[in-house]
Protein backbone atom coordinates (compact mmCIF):
# COMPACT_ATOMS: atom_id res chain seq x y z
CA UNK A 1 0.00 0.00 0.00
CA UNK A 2 1.07 3.63 -0.42
CA UNK A 3 2.62 5.21 2.65
CA UNK A 4 -0.58 7.20 3.26
CA UNK A 5 -3.71 5.05 3.01
CA UNK A 6 -7.22 6.44 3.36
CA UNK A 7 -9.51 3.61 4.38
CA UNK A 8 -13.15 4.18 3.44
CA UNK A 9 -14.33 0.57 3.16
CA UNK A 10 -15.79 -0.12 6.60
CA UNK A 11 -18.73 -2.04 5.13
CA UNK A 12 -16.28 -4.59 3.72
CA UNK A 13 -14.49 -4.96 7.03
CA UNK A 14 -13.79 -2.57 9.86
CA UNK A 15 -10.32 -2.18 11.39
CA UNK A 16 -9.75 -4.25 14.49
CA UNK A 17 -10.66 -2.16 17.51
CA UNK A 18 -7.97 -1.75 20.17
CA UNK A 19 -10.41 -3.14 22.75
CA UNK A 20 -10.98 -6.26 20.67
CA UNK A 21 -7.27 -6.84 20.20
CA UNK A 22 -6.65 -6.41 23.93
CA UNK A 23 -9.42 -8.88 24.75
CA UNK A 24 -7.99 -11.43 22.34
CA UNK A 25 -4.48 -11.08 23.77
CA UNK A 26 -5.88 -11.42 27.29
CA UNK A 27 -7.75 -14.57 26.22
CA UNK A 28 -4.55 -16.02 24.73
CA UNK A 29 -2.72 -15.35 27.96
CA UNK A 30 -5.53 -16.82 30.09
CA UNK A 31 -5.59 -19.95 27.91
CA UNK A 32 -1.82 -20.35 27.69
CA UNK A 33 -2.02 -23.88 29.05
CA UNK A 34 -4.96 -24.76 26.81
CA UNK A 35 -8.57 -25.23 27.76
CA UNK A 36 -11.64 -26.39 25.85
CA UNK A 37 -14.78 -24.55 26.99
CA UNK A 38 -16.62 -27.89 27.06
CA UNK A 39 -14.13 -29.38 29.55
CA UNK A 40 -14.97 -29.36 33.26
CA UNK A 41 -11.45 -28.91 34.62
CA UNK A 42 -10.02 -25.53 35.62
CA UNK A 43 -8.51 -24.73 32.22
CA UNK A 44 -11.82 -25.53 30.58
CA UNK A 45 -13.71 -23.38 33.04
CA UNK A 46 -11.43 -20.41 32.25
CA UNK A 47 -12.20 -20.81 28.55
CA UNK A 48 -15.91 -21.15 29.34
CA UNK A 49 -15.87 -17.95 31.38
CA UNK A 50 -14.28 -16.02 28.50
CA UNK A 51 -16.87 -17.46 26.13
CA UNK A 52 -19.85 -16.63 28.32
CA UNK A 53 -18.67 -13.10 29.11
CA UNK A 54 -18.46 -12.42 25.38
CA UNK A 55 -21.85 -14.02 24.85
CA UNK A 56 -23.35 -11.58 27.33
CA UNK A 57 -21.78 -8.62 25.51
CA UNK A 58 -23.09 -9.76 22.13
CA UNK A 59 -26.52 -10.36 23.65
CA UNK A 60 -26.55 -6.81 25.02
CA UNK A 61 -25.74 -5.38 21.59
CA UNK A 62 -28.57 -7.43 20.05
CA UNK A 63 -31.09 -6.82 22.84
CA UNK A 64 -31.22 -10.57 23.40
CA UNK A 65 -30.74 -13.04 26.21
CA UNK A 66 -27.33 -14.72 26.40
CA UNK A 67 -28.76 -18.17 25.69
CA UNK A 68 -30.27 -16.80 22.47
CA UNK A 69 -26.76 -16.19 21.06
CA UNK A 70 -25.36 -18.96 18.84
CA UNK A 71 -21.73 -18.32 17.91
CA UNK A 72 -20.78 -19.08 14.29
CA UNK A 73 -17.82 -18.55 11.97
CA UNK A 74 -19.34 -15.32 10.64
CA UNK A 75 -22.39 -13.68 9.11
CA UNK A 76 -22.49 -16.09 6.16
CA UNK A 77 -22.76 -19.13 8.40
CA UNK A 78 -25.30 -17.35 10.59
CA UNK A 79 -27.51 -16.69 7.56
CA UNK A 80 -27.13 -20.27 6.39
CA UNK A 81 -27.97 -21.66 9.83
CA UNK A 82 -31.08 -19.49 10.02
CA UNK A 83 -32.33 -20.67 6.62
CA UNK A 84 -31.25 -24.31 6.61
CA UNK A 85 -31.87 -24.81 10.32
CA UNK A 86 -35.39 -23.38 10.19
CA UNK A 87 -36.26 -25.46 7.11
CA UNK A 88 -34.87 -28.58 8.78
CA UNK A 89 -37.10 -27.95 11.79
CA UNK A 90 -40.14 -28.50 9.52
CA UNK A 91 -41.75 -25.36 10.98
CA UNK A 92 -41.86 -23.67 7.56
CA UNK A 93 -42.55 -24.97 4.07
CA UNK A 94 -40.90 -22.40 1.85
CA UNK A 95 -38.81 -19.26 1.64
CA UNK A 96 -39.60 -15.67 0.74
CA UNK A 97 -36.49 -13.58 0.08
CA UNK A 98 -35.99 -9.93 -0.83
CA UNK A 99 -34.29 -9.38 -4.20
CA UNK A 100 -31.53 -7.23 -2.71
CA UNK A 101 -30.39 -9.65 -0.01
CA UNK A 102 -26.73 -10.52 0.44
CA UNK A 103 -25.50 -13.44 -1.66
CA UNK A 104 -25.15 -15.56 1.50
CA UNK A 105 -28.94 -15.40 1.85
CA UNK A 106 -29.91 -15.60 -1.82
CA UNK A 107 -27.58 -18.50 -2.61
CA UNK A 108 -28.45 -20.41 0.55
CA UNK A 109 -32.13 -20.05 -0.33
CA UNK A 110 -31.60 -21.27 -3.89
CA UNK A 111 -29.49 -24.21 -2.69
CA UNK A 112 -31.97 -25.24 0.01
CA UNK A 113 -34.24 -27.20 -2.31
CA UNK A 114 -37.24 -25.36 -0.88
CA UNK A 115 -39.78 -23.37 -2.86
CA UNK A 116 -38.42 -19.79 -3.07
CA UNK A 117 -40.31 -16.59 -3.84
CA UNK A 118 -38.42 -13.34 -4.50
CA UNK A 119 -39.83 -10.04 -3.21
CA UNK A 120 -39.23 -7.05 -5.47
CA UNK A 121 -38.02 -3.66 -4.29
CA UNK A 122 -38.78 -0.08 -5.28
CA UNK A 123 -36.38 2.39 -6.89
CA UNK A 124 -34.89 3.11 -3.45
CA UNK A 125 -34.31 -0.57 -2.76
CA UNK A 126 -37.01 -0.92 -0.10
CA UNK A 127 -39.03 -4.13 -0.14
CA UNK A 128 -42.57 -4.10 -1.50
CA UNK A 129 -44.64 -4.51 1.66
CA UNK A 130 -47.69 -5.57 -0.32
CA UNK A 131 -45.65 -8.43 -1.78
CA UNK A 132 -44.45 -9.44 1.68
CA UNK A 133 -48.02 -9.56 2.93
CA UNK A 134 -49.18 -11.62 -0.04
CA UNK A 135 -46.26 -14.00 0.24
CA UNK A 136 -46.85 -14.54 3.94
CA UNK A 137 -50.58 -15.19 3.57
CA UNK A 138 -50.50 -17.53 0.57
CA UNK A 139 -48.56 -20.63 -0.38
CA UNK A 140 -47.22 -21.82 -3.69
CA UNK A 141 -47.40 -25.33 -2.28
CA UNK A 142 -51.05 -26.31 -2.44
CA UNK A 143 -50.43 -29.56 -0.58
CA UNK A 144 -48.49 -27.89 2.25
CA UNK A 145 -50.04 -25.09 4.27
CA UNK A 146 -47.11 -24.49 6.60
CA UNK A 147 -46.00 -20.83 6.65
CA UNK A 148 -43.01 -19.20 4.99
CA UNK A 149 -39.69 -18.05 6.35
CA UNK A 150 -39.28 -14.46 5.14
CA UNK A 151 -35.71 -13.16 4.84
CA UNK A 152 -35.15 -9.40 4.78
CA UNK A 153 -31.92 -7.59 5.65
CA UNK A 154 -31.91 -4.71 8.12
CA UNK A 155 -29.85 -2.47 5.83
CA UNK A 156 -28.21 -3.04 2.49
CA UNK A 157 -24.46 -3.55 2.38
CA UNK A 158 -24.08 -1.78 -0.99
CA UNK A 159 -26.46 1.19 -0.74
CA UNK A 160 -27.02 1.48 3.02
CA UNK A 161 -30.80 1.56 2.49
CA UNK A 162 -32.67 0.64 5.67
CA UNK A 163 -35.56 -1.78 5.31
CA UNK A 164 -38.93 -1.48 7.11
CA UNK A 165 -38.17 -4.58 9.15
CA UNK A 166 -40.64 -3.86 11.95
CA UNK A 167 -43.48 -3.65 9.41
CA UNK A 168 -42.34 -6.85 7.71
CA UNK A 169 -42.17 -8.70 11.03
CA UNK A 170 -45.64 -7.52 12.05
CA UNK A 171 -47.16 -8.66 8.73
CA UNK A 172 -45.46 -12.02 8.68
CA UNK A 173 -46.12 -12.85 12.31
CA UNK A 174 -49.80 -12.03 11.89
CA UNK A 175 -49.87 -14.55 9.06
CA UNK A 176 -48.10 -17.16 11.18
CA UNK A 177 -44.81 -16.99 9.31
CA UNK A 178 -41.23 -16.54 10.51
CA UNK A 179 -38.70 -13.81 9.82
CA UNK A 180 -34.92 -13.91 9.51
CA UNK A 181 -32.99 -10.63 9.47
CA UNK A 182 -29.45 -10.21 8.19
CA UNK A 183 -28.23 -7.40 10.48
CA UNK A 184 -24.55 -7.78 9.61
CA UNK A 185 -24.26 -4.20 8.27
CA UNK A 186 -26.78 -2.68 10.66
CA UNK A 187 -25.27 -3.64 14.00
CA UNK A 188 -23.29 -0.88 15.66
CA UNK A 189 -24.48 1.74 13.17
CA UNK A 190 -28.13 1.95 14.08
CA UNK A 191 -30.21 0.56 16.91
CA UNK A 192 -31.25 -3.07 16.62
CA UNK A 193 -34.48 -2.39 18.54
CA UNK A 194 -36.72 -2.50 15.41
CA UNK A 195 -35.47 -6.03 14.74
CA UNK A 196 -36.12 -7.56 18.13
CA UNK A 197 -39.35 -9.33 17.18
CA UNK A 198 -37.69 -11.25 14.34
CA UNK A 199 -37.17 -14.95 14.94
CA UNK A 200 -33.48 -14.98 13.97
CA UNK A 201 -30.87 -12.24 13.44
CA UNK A 202 -27.41 -12.62 11.89
CA UNK A 203 -24.37 -10.67 13.14
CA UNK A 204 -20.69 -10.54 12.20
CA UNK A 205 -17.75 -9.53 14.38
CA UNK A 206 -15.50 -7.96 11.76
CA UNK A 207 -18.11 -5.43 10.66
CA UNK A 208 -18.05 -3.82 14.12
CA UNK A 209 -14.32 -3.94 14.80
CA UNK A 210 -13.96 -7.51 15.95
CA UNK A 211 -11.87 -10.22 14.27
CA UNK A 212 -12.75 -11.86 10.98
CA UNK A 213 -14.07 -15.41 11.12
CA UNK A 214 -16.49 -14.93 14.02
CA UNK A 215 -20.21 -14.21 14.04
CA UNK A 216 -23.47 -15.05 15.73
CA UNK A 217 -27.06 -16.00 15.07
CA UNK A 218 -29.59 -14.64 17.51
CA UNK A 219 -32.32 -17.28 17.88
CA UNK A 220 -35.09 -15.43 19.67
CA UNK A 221 -37.19 -17.04 22.39
CA UNK A 222 -38.29 -20.49 21.38
CA UNK A 223 -37.33 -20.14 17.71
CA UNK A 224 -37.28 -23.65 16.25
CA UNK A 225 -33.86 -24.33 14.81
CA UNK A 226 -32.13 -27.57 13.85
CA UNK A 227 -28.31 -27.65 13.76
CA UNK A 228 -26.63 -27.65 10.36
CA UNK A 229 -23.25 -28.66 11.80
CA UNK A 230 -23.57 -31.82 13.88
CA UNK A 231 -21.17 -33.77 16.02
CA UNK A 232 -21.20 -32.09 19.42
CA UNK A 233 -23.36 -30.44 22.03
CA UNK A 234 -21.86 -26.96 21.79
CA UNK A 235 -24.05 -23.84 21.65
CA UNK A 236 -26.94 -25.67 23.34
CA UNK A 237 -26.79 -28.28 20.55
CA UNK A 238 -27.54 -25.65 17.89
CA UNK A 239 -24.06 -25.55 16.31
CA UNK A 240 -21.51 -28.30 16.81
CA UNK A 241 -17.78 -27.67 16.99
CA UNK A 242 -15.40 -26.22 19.55
CA UNK A 243 -15.96 -22.47 19.73
CA UNK A 244 -13.33 -19.98 18.56
CA UNK A 245 -12.80 -18.66 22.09
CA UNK A 246 -10.08 -16.14 21.23
CA UNK A 247 -12.02 -14.71 18.29
CA UNK A 248 -15.22 -14.64 20.32
CA UNK A 249 -13.43 -12.72 23.07
CA UNK A 250 -12.63 -10.05 20.48
CA UNK A 251 -16.22 -10.15 19.22
CA UNK A 252 -17.54 -9.53 22.72
CA UNK A 253 -15.24 -6.56 23.27
CA UNK A 254 -16.15 -5.06 19.89
CA UNK A 255 -19.85 -5.55 20.62
CA UNK A 256 -19.49 -3.77 23.95
CA UNK A 257 -17.80 -0.76 22.34
CA UNK A 258 -20.18 -0.71 19.36
CA UNK A 259 -23.26 -0.74 21.59
CA UNK A 260 -21.96 2.32 23.43
CA UNK A 261 -21.03 4.30 20.33
CA UNK A 262 -24.01 4.12 17.96
CA UNK A 263 -24.52 7.89 18.28
CA UNK A 264 -21.04 8.48 16.85
CA UNK A 265 -21.97 6.45 13.78
CA UNK A 266 -25.23 8.35 13.36
CA UNK A 267 -23.23 11.59 13.33
CA UNK A 268 -21.28 10.39 10.28
CA UNK A 269 -24.25 11.30 8.06
CA UNK A 270 -23.10 14.91 7.89
CA UNK A 271 -19.64 13.89 6.69
CA UNK A 272 -21.14 11.44 4.19
CA UNK A 273 -23.46 14.10 2.78
CA UNK A 274 -20.51 16.45 2.32
CA UNK A 275 -18.59 13.74 0.49
CA UNK A 276 -21.52 13.08 -1.84
CA UNK A 277 -22.06 16.73 -2.70
CA UNK A 278 -18.38 17.23 -3.44
CA UNK A 279 -18.14 14.04 -5.49
CA UNK A 280 -21.03 15.10 -7.72
CA UNK A 281 -19.47 18.55 -8.20
CA UNK A 282 -16.14 16.95 -9.13
CA UNK A 283 -17.89 14.65 -11.61
CA UNK A 284 -19.61 17.58 -13.29
CA UNK A 285 -16.41 19.63 -13.40
CA UNK A 286 -14.51 16.81 -15.09
CA UNK A 287 -17.17 16.13 -17.70
CA UNK A 288 -18.80 13.11 -16.11
CA UNK A 289 -22.40 12.43 -15.16
CA UNK A 290 -22.57 11.30 -11.53
CA UNK A 291 -25.43 10.27 -9.27
CA UNK A 292 -25.89 9.25 -5.66
CA UNK A 293 -27.96 6.07 -5.51
CA UNK A 294 -31.20 6.56 -3.51
CA UNK A 295 -30.12 9.83 -1.84
CA UNK A 296 -33.54 10.52 -0.32
CA UNK A 297 -34.01 7.07 1.21
CA UNK A 298 -33.30 6.34 4.85
CA UNK A 299 -29.78 4.96 4.79
CA UNK A 300 -27.02 3.92 7.11
CA UNK A 301 -25.26 7.15 8.08
CA UNK A 302 -21.86 5.92 6.94
CA UNK A 303 -22.72 4.49 3.52
CA UNK A 304 -22.70 6.12 0.10
CA UNK A 305 -23.18 4.48 -3.29
CA UNK A 306 -22.07 6.87 -6.04
CA UNK A 307 -22.32 5.98 -9.72
CA UNK A 308 -20.60 7.53 -12.73
CA UNK A 309 -22.44 7.04 -16.01
CA UNK A 310 -20.42 5.28 -18.69
CA UNK A 311 -17.38 4.54 -16.52
CA UNK A 312 -16.17 1.14 -15.33
CA UNK A 313 -16.10 0.94 -11.55
CA UNK A 314 -13.14 -1.45 -11.67
CA UNK A 315 -11.03 1.12 -13.51
CA UNK A 316 -12.01 3.88 -11.10
CA UNK A 317 -11.23 1.67 -8.10
CA UNK A 318 -7.75 0.93 -9.44
CA UNK A 319 -7.08 4.63 -10.00
CA UNK A 320 -8.23 5.43 -6.46
CA UNK A 321 -6.15 2.59 -5.06
CA UNK A 322 -3.04 4.02 -6.71
CA UNK A 323 -3.83 7.27 -4.87
CA UNK A 324 -4.04 5.37 -1.57
CA UNK A 325 -7.86 5.41 -1.37
CA UNK A 326 -9.61 2.18 -0.31
CA UNK A 327 -13.24 1.92 -1.43
CA UNK A 328 -15.29 -0.87 -3.02
CA UNK A 329 -17.60 -1.69 -5.87
CA UNK A 330 -20.62 -3.57 -4.55
CA UNK A 331 -20.15 -6.32 -2.00
CA UNK A 332 -16.65 -7.29 -0.89
CA UNK A 333 -17.84 -10.90 -1.02
CA UNK A 334 -18.23 -10.49 -4.79
CA UNK A 335 -14.70 -9.26 -5.46
CA UNK A 336 -13.31 -10.55 -8.73
CA UNK A 337 -16.73 -10.72 -10.36
CA UNK A 338 -17.45 -8.49 -13.34
CA UNK A 339 -21.22 -9.01 -13.31
CA UNK A 340 -23.27 -5.92 -12.45
CA UNK A 341 -24.62 -5.57 -8.92
CA UNK A 342 -27.79 -7.60 -8.41
CA UNK A 343 -28.85 -4.96 -5.90
CA UNK A 344 -28.73 -2.12 -8.42
CA UNK A 345 -30.37 -4.32 -11.04
CA UNK A 346 -33.27 -5.08 -8.70
CA UNK A 347 -33.66 -1.34 -8.07
CA UNK A 348 -33.90 -0.65 -11.79
CA UNK A 349 -30.73 1.44 -12.02
CA UNK A 350 -29.73 1.95 -15.67
CA UNK A 351 -26.96 -0.50 -16.69
CA UNK A 352 -24.51 2.18 -17.85
CA UNK A 353 -24.89 3.92 -14.50
CA UNK A 354 -24.81 0.74 -12.42
CA UNK A 355 -21.52 -0.48 -13.90
CA UNK A 356 -19.86 2.75 -12.73
CA UNK A 357 -21.06 2.49 -9.11
CA UNK A 358 -18.65 2.57 -6.18
CA UNK A 359 -19.37 2.24 -2.48
CA UNK A 360 -17.74 4.55 0.06
CA UNK A 361 -18.27 3.56 3.69
CA UNK A 362 -17.04 5.60 6.63
CA UNK A 363 -16.20 4.52 10.15
CA UNK A 364 -15.30 5.64 13.64
CA UNK A 365 -11.78 6.71 12.63
CA UNK A 366 -12.86 8.66 9.52
CA UNK A 367 -11.90 12.34 9.58
CA UNK A 368 -12.57 15.41 7.46
CA UNK A 369 -9.03 15.00 6.11
CA UNK A 370 -10.00 11.53 4.83
CA UNK A 371 -12.90 13.07 2.93
CA UNK A 372 -10.56 15.70 1.47
CA UNK A 373 -8.10 13.02 0.35
CA UNK A 374 -10.89 10.99 -1.23
CA UNK A 375 -12.14 14.01 -3.16
CA UNK A 376 -8.63 14.88 -4.33
CA UNK A 377 -8.05 11.29 -5.43
CA UNK A 378 -11.43 11.14 -7.17
CA UNK A 379 -10.75 14.35 -9.07
CA UNK A 380 -7.36 13.10 -10.23
CA UNK A 381 -8.82 9.76 -11.30
CA UNK A 382 -11.70 11.33 -13.23
CA UNK A 383 -9.40 13.83 -14.94
CA UNK A 384 -7.10 11.01 -16.10
CA UNK A 385 -10.06 8.91 -17.25
CA UNK A 386 -11.44 11.88 -19.20
CA UNK A 387 -8.06 12.42 -20.83
CA UNK A 388 -7.72 8.73 -21.69
CA UNK A 389 -11.20 8.66 -23.15
CA UNK A 390 -10.39 11.73 -25.25
CA UNK A 391 -7.16 10.16 -26.49
CA UNK A 392 -9.01 7.00 -27.51
CA UNK A 393 -11.61 8.99 -29.37
CA UNK A 394 -8.90 10.97 -31.18
CA UNK A 395 -7.11 7.78 -32.14
CA UNK A 396 -10.35 6.40 -33.50
CA UNK A 397 -10.77 9.41 -35.72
Amino acid sequence: MPAATTYLDYNATAPLRAEARAAMVAAMDAMAVGGNPSSVHRAGRIARRILEDARADVATLAGALPDEVVFTSGGTEANSLAIMGTLASKSVARLVVAATEHASVLEAAQASGADVSIIGVDADGRVDLAAVDLAALSSNLVEDTRPALVCVMASNNETGVIQPVADVVAMVKQAGGRVHVDAVQHAGKRSLAPLLDAHTIALSAHKIGGPQGTGALIARGKATLEPVLRGGGQELRRRAGTENVIGIAGFGAAARVAAANIAAYVALAEMRNDLEARALAIAAATGHSGAVICPAAERLPNTSCIAFDGLAAETLLMALDLAGICVSSGSACSSGKVAPSHVLQAMGVAPDLAKGAIRVSLGWDTTADDIDRFCTGLEGALVRMTSTRGDLRAAGE
